[in-house]
């Protein structure tokens, strides 16, 4: 029998370090759908936010942590009482629970962020770490811009936070500066120079500045990690965080070379990329490792040739070990409601009752409005149906005419908090027009900061993918939506974005 191979750690940080990248903030819905798409997932820890930022990261990371059935629940904290107590408390409903803290330890972070000096940082990660202890004995530590800490200093560090009690010792790459030579060797370093380095698990945190951050993350794990701190999508500051989606398939793919192993679904990847580009308003791009619409597509006549030969002639992967089904065109307007729900269940959705029944009168809509019905419409009628749940503003109809001739205008009639509030408004094109008339039916301030408009599938009628970001009193927020009318997506996007607008804003007020 073959010793099973080393165990690796997924920290999944997209609703905390991932939600920082500038216009991702998701509400409190959108963290707990993905938080639970997540421990389905089997992802080992889920760090659910910042709880001391700010009163809605508090509730979210507590929700998170009341709802979670497998899953460790983790909320970051900075080196001071205020952070680690308000994280104690909101992860405390977790059955797991773990408290991260970090310190900056690079010169320039220490003099210039921290203004502090080498004994002062000293002294608070080891006081950091011990109060942490009080109220849980699952602690991480980290050493933020660890890949530009002196050598020395940086074992100190690590020396004291594995003495005060930290269980998990983290090496981030913050700003995305090394390479995987390096970075591997700067873990096993750290881990041969600890005295006490055997009582910890320690972890890499790798930011994507370089294109390095899963290269990094791998070479990590082959000098010695045990824990890798990763993205759905890469999302994150700056260039991103490293991809889990790419992180697991490298580990499970080239076993050969990386025999490391993972306990992740990997089924669920596709499903939660989706996910986490709807939340977000961010496109992923076609050509992205994984997950990208053009990850198993073939259009060169030498490869359509190879690929019907063999698959493996220029597959490394099968598509449904990922979640992406083989053959994308499966349903049709004749398509009957268990086949729809058997379909559902394929793509990872469980729905029954009146979810069953909207979804499947949605279905027959999209059906006999578009000749073929491929798994990315599936999956974004079903996503937008669960977005639009218990929002404020819904779209109840919109006629728009357009052409050469003009005036372009829109009529459109909403369900403002369920009573209907009709306008008609032209405008300098059939976009201008509809949002003016938005804007007539439901007067707002916003400010619009963001139009993208991309198609979900091929052919002319395929479904428009539409994400629009609005901004005011200093709040952001994206909305999304697919339809075969590219105006009806843009319409729903504009409103999905002001739901979530005006959700913040009463958020803000409430903290005030």
């Amino acid at each position: 029998m073959t010793d099973p191979l080393p165990q690796i750690r997924i920290f999944d940080t997209t609703l905390r370090d991932g939600e920082q990248s500038p216009g991702a903030s998701m509400t409190l819905r959108e963290k707990l759908e993905l938080a639970e798409l997540l421990d389905a997932m089997n992802v080992d820890i889920i760090e659910a936010g910042f709880p001391a930022a700010s009163p809605g990261d508090f509730e979210a990371v507590s929700e998170v942590a009341r709802r979670s059935k497998r899953a460790v629940i983790c909320g970051l904290a900075r080196a001071n009482e205020k952070d680690i107590d308000a994280c104690g408390e909101a992860v405390r409903h977790a059955a797991q629970h773990r408290i991260h803290t970090f310190i900056s330890t690079s010169p320039v972070h220490m003099k210039h962020k921290l203004k502090m000096g080498p004994n002062a940082v000293l002294e608070a990660v080891g006081r950091s770490v011990t109060h942490a202890r009080n109220y849980t004995d699952d602690v991480e530590w980290s050493a933020e811009d660890a890949t530009r800490t002196e050598f020395d200093f940086l074992c100190k560090c690590v020396d004291a936070a594995i003495a005060a009690g930290a269980t998990t010792i983290n090496l981030p790459d913050t700003v995305g500066y090394s390479h995987p030579a390096e970075y591997g060797a700067l873990i096993r370093r750290v881990m041969e120079t600890v005295t006490n380095s055997d009582k910890a698990v320690f972890s890499a945190h790798c930011h994507n500045d370089l294109g390095l951050a899963v290269a990094n993350s791998l070479a990590a794990v082959s000098h010695g990690a045990r824990q890798i701190e990763c993205t759905i999508n890469g999302l994150g500051e700056r260039a991103g965080n490293a991809a889990l989606e790419e992180i697991v398939m490298a580990m499970r793919v080239r076993s050969d070379t990386l025999p490391f192993q993972t306990d992740i679904d990997a089924r669920q990847l596709s499903r939660a990329s989706q996910m986490v580009s709807r939340v977000t308003g961010f496109p992923v791009q076609y050509n992205k490792a994984i997950v990208g619409k053009n990850a198993f597509a073939h259009e060169s006549g030498i490869h359509q040739d190879g690929m019907l030969k063999h698959t493996e002639t220029y597959e490394i992967m099968r598509p449904e070990d990922v979640g992406v089904a083989e053959t994308s065109l499966v349903m049709g307007k004749h398509s009957g409601r268990h086949a729809f729900k058997d379909r559902l269940a394929f793509l990872g959705y469980e729905l029954e009752g009146d979810a069953l029944n909207d979804a499947f009168k949605r279905f027959k809509s999209l059906a006999d409005a578009k000749k073929d019905v491929f798994d990315d419409d599936l999956i974004a009628l079903v996503d937008e149906q669960l977005a639009a749940e218990g929002e404020r503003f819904k779209l109840e109809s919109l006629q728009i005419i357009a052409g050469t001739r003009g005036p372009q205008t829109a009529d459109i009639v909403l369900a403002v908090d369920g009573v209907s509030s009709m306008a008609k408004a032209e405008g300098n094109g059939p976009v201008d027009a509809l949002f003016k008339a938005i804007r007539a039916a439901m007067p707002h301030e916003a400010e619009l900061d963001l139009f993208q408009v991309h198609t979900v599938t091929g052919g002319t009628d395929a479904q428009a993918d539409v994400s629009i970001r609005l901004k005011g009193d200093g709040i952001m927020a994206v909305g999304r939506a697919r339809d075969v009318d590219t105006l009806v997506a843009t319409a729903q996007a504009y409103l999905h974005a002001l739901n979530k607008l005006e959700a913040r804003r009463k958020k803000k007020k409430l903290a005030a």
